[in-house]
């Protein structure tokens, strides 16, 4: 299977949509502060988004290694195992770091809000997710599978800022 970092490199339509509304960009993948996961795993940043935030591989591998996110203000959370995951949460949902409940309804909403702003956003979607081959699963799912990989398997990737010890602040809570 050829990268999928490639892959996004290379299709413009979805290097577009992931950078906008998905608020990914492969040439962010410095973070702005000095951090290590403390399992003492490895972490290497890949992308990041215009708030300063910055997508990690966890561990030691290619792009199916566990894909931690951490904002600018001190938060951080395990949204995906895979980049292949990362990027159907960022086709499906690109306002996942909105929500707050996760919950379908929740992301209704929040896809209403979007599409009032861009109402081409499925059909520029659609066309991305074509240009990488990939299937998307239902907004419902996605939402469920962040959840689930944040709060569940999260436990083991806690990120910490390294100048002072502290650990960054969970994004998605219980």
């Amino acid at each position: 299977m050829e990268s999928l970092i490639a892959a996004v490199r290379e299709q413009d339509e979805a290097a577009r949509f992931l950078a906008w509304p998905g608020d990914f960009d492969l040439d962010r993948g410095d973070h702005v502060e000095e951090v290590h996961l403390a399992s003492g795993a490895a972490l290497d940043g890949f992308a990041g988004d215009g708030a300063g935030g910055t997508y990690f591989f966890c561990g030691e591998g290619g792009e199916d290694r566990p894909i931690l996110y951490a904002d600018s203000e001190g938060g951080a959370a395990l949204v995906a195992i895979g980049l292949l995951e990362l990027l159907r949460l960022l086709l499906v949902a690109p306002w996942w770091r909105d929500c707050e409940a996760f919950t379908d309804e929740e992301g209704r909403e929040l896809a209403a809000a979007y599409l009032d702003d861009m109402p081409d956003l499925v059909a520029r979607r659609d066309r991305a997710a074509a240009a990488l081959c990939l299937d998307l699963p239902a907004r419902a799912d996605v939402l469920a599978r962040l959840r689930e990989v944040a709060v569940r398997l999260g436990e083991d990737f806690v990120l910490i800022f390294t100048p002072e010890g502290h650990p960054y602040e969970p994004l998605i809570r219980n």
